[in-house]
């Protein structure tokens, strides 16, 4: 069983600011990247950050220098950190990991978390 369980969505005035976590199950074995997508009413998803193992990262242009994603290898744990949001980051947000499920398995998968609302007002 593969969970990743995500909080920290929310409604927030633009320029504020929100932390989403996502917690993997501790039994997921070699992760290569996780990272946050977001799902906007009438949009394909779209990547927003990644971070390796390594912690190396990447981000979507349109929020670089806003939003910070870190993990904690300790709790399994990946996080968000969105500062001075704007309206057009509302959507959904998913928590993605590239993973074997256990260390007898013989391929990657993708594991999505369930998704958290972000509203950012105007």
């Amino acid at each position: 069983q593969v969970q990743l369980v995500e909080s920290g969505g929310g409604l927030v005035q633009a320029g504020g600011s929100l932390r989403l976590s996502c917690a993997v199950s501790k039994s997921i074995f070699s992760i290569t990247v996780m990272g946050w997508f977001r799902q906007a009413p009438g949009k394909q998803r779209e990547l927003v950050a990644a971070i390796t193992s390594d912690n190396s990262t990447n981000y979507a242009d349109s929020v670089k220098g806003r939003f910070t994603i870190s993990r904690d290898n300790a709790k399994n744990t990946v996080y968000l950190q969105m500062n001075s949001l704007k309206p057009e980051d509302t959507a959904v947000y998913y928590c993605k990991v590239h993973a074997m499920a256990n260390s007898r398995s013989y391929y990657y998968s993708d594991y999505w978390g369930q998704g958290t609302q972000v509203t950012v007002s105007s």
